[in-house]
């Protein structure tokens, strides 16, 4: 009988069949871990849109690290909740800077732990736009500019 009739059932006949020919294989050494870090002590701030997902404080990361590291995750990637915000968000590319400040203090605690950092002017700007608005729209070269600049500085803290 012809499909739909008849379906082929023969690649999920046994395991070994269905692990040589599937599309994906994920693994814990495939995950990256998200925190978002705020300014102030001891904090631990659900995100309202995301329910169980929080904000920390630096020490709170800690200690979340703690058992981040334990599942043997590799990686986290850190999204900063900065204090101030302004129409170019500086906050995002200053030396002290939480993010800046955060992965200092976590390569102390962790050296192993691989850091990716989030290069965006959203949650730093006052408009929330990723770009420099100008005259109502975003000023592309003036956005390259300052996201260099948020590079850099991020990357200095690992040195």
């Amino acid at each position: 009988m012809p499909f739909p009739t008849q379906r082929l059932r023969r690649l999920r006949l046994n395991e070994p069949l269905r692990k040589m020919v599937r599309e994906s294989h994920l693994t814990v050494d495939d995950l990256i871990y998200p925190l978002f870090v705020r300014a102030g002590l001891n904090q631990k701030v659900e995100i309202p849109s995301m329910p169980g997902v929080y904000q920390y404080s630096i020490d709170a990361v800690l200690k979340e690290l703690e058992e981040v590291c334990a599942l043997t995750i590799p990686a986290i990637l850190i999204f900063g909740v900065p204090e101030r915000k302004d129409g170019l968000g500086s906050d995002a590319y200053a030396p002290d800077g939480i993010v800046q400040r955060t992965v200092k203090v976590i390569k102390e605690s962790f050296p192993k732990l691989i850091i990716i950092t989030d290069i965006c002017l959203c949650a730093y700007t006052t408009h929330g736009h990723c770009g420099v608005i100008k005259d109502g729209e975003v000023d592309n070269d003036q956005t390259l500019k300052i996201l260099k600049e948020i590079a850099v500085s991020q990357r200095k803290t690992r040195l």
